[in-house]
């Protein structure tokens, strides 16, 4: 196992590198190039542009300008932010915990709410609840995550009153209320639709996949084994059917991973929240491509990371599975 590991972490050095060459390329590429975000401003004049330029160093071929930065990202250096005027390090690292925050919150919900039900639904195929269920992750995944939430604010927001005091029963953005102390209750207040939009297309793809693994295996050989063998069926359904059955599901989560990290852009923009899929929108819209490639790079890096640790998790659930 940990040559196997080993071999992978190896591996994935120049993949990493082939998917920096052609992120680099293509923001290059991108109309206006690097000094559009100062173009657009429409304050500098042609004098100004050339010697930003060339400080900056994007007079230079575009491998020269690719070794430098790879050169400083190899120590951890992502360059100077156009937009927030400070080191792309210093930005990630203040958004980030606002990110973990709400997308670990989201995904913990998730896997309470999906692992349970995708679950009983399998073992009780075809009742009442199987239905309903069903058809709710049909609508949760159809329904656009960007209209749930407006509509999530509409409703919360707008629509209903909070009943002990005067306003909206629950908040439509940021992290807590401004210029009010500490409230652990109004933390709480201000994840509840920022988390409900996530959560939603979550569960409803978690489910269905669960759902769909463990009717394959709880039909199997060694579950009927199990409980000619009198095992209860608790153990049956959760030490022989599920943990085999988990296996698809991991796969979707470990893929999920890296967004605990980029963060989900249309939920913190719709309910501003200064994260890191906020802090993308932002650069993307600015064109700020220090940071662009920044947050690219290390999204890329943490999937190839998940997809590894997806493997690993399988050799755990499924003694059968031989990392060679």
């Amino acid at each position: 196992m940990g040559n196997y590991v080993i071999r992978r972490l190896i591996m994935a050095v120049p993949l990493l590198l082939i998917i920096s060459i052609i992120v680099f390329g293509l923001l290059q590429a991108a109309p206006g190039g690097p000094m559009g975000a100062y173009v657009r401003r429409g304050s500098f004049s042609e004098e100004d542009l050339r010697r930003i330029e060339q400080r900056l160093g994007l007079n230079a071929p575009v491998y020269v300008q690719y070794g430098k930065w790879i050169s400083k990202v190899v120590k951890l250096d992502f360059g100077q932010s156009i937009t927030e005027r400070r080191p792309v390090t210093a930005a990630i690292r203040d958004r980030l915990p606002n990110t973990l925050y709400l997308m670990g919150t989201a995904w913990i919900v998730t896997i309470l709410i999906a692992i349970p039900i995708g679950v009983i639904t399998a073992v009780k195929q075809y009742s009442w609840f199987d239905h309903v269920v069903t058809g709710l992750t049909f609508v949760g995944q159809s329904v656009p995550i960007f209209w749930l939430g407006l509509l999530l604010i509409l409703v919360f927001y707008i629509w209903l009153d909070n009943p002990f005091s005067s306003g909206p029963l629950l908040p439509a953005g940021g992290m807590y209320t401004l210029g009010q102390d500490f409230s652990l209750w109004d933390r709480i207040k201000h994840l509840i639709l920022p988390v409900t939009m996530l959560s939603a297309s979550w569960v409803a793809w978690y489910t269905r996949f669960l759902r769909a693994s463990m009717l394959e295996v709880i039909h199997q050989d060694y579950v009927r084994t199990a409980r000619a063998k009198g095992v209860r069926e608790q153990v049956v359904i959760m030490r022989h059917a599920f943990r085999n059955a988990a296996i698809p599901l991991v796969t979707l989560m470990a893929l999920d991973l890296p967004l605990i990290f980029s963060g989900a852009l249309f939920t913190e923009v719709i309910f501003s929240w200064p994260g890191m899929g906020r802090l993308f929108f932002t650069a993307a819209d600015r064109r700020d491509y220090p940071l662009l490639m920044a947050i690219i790079m290390i999204t890329a890096t943490l999937i190839v990371l998940s997809n590894l640790l997806a493997d690993v998790v399988y050799a755990w659930l499924d003694p059968r599975i031989r990392l060679r």
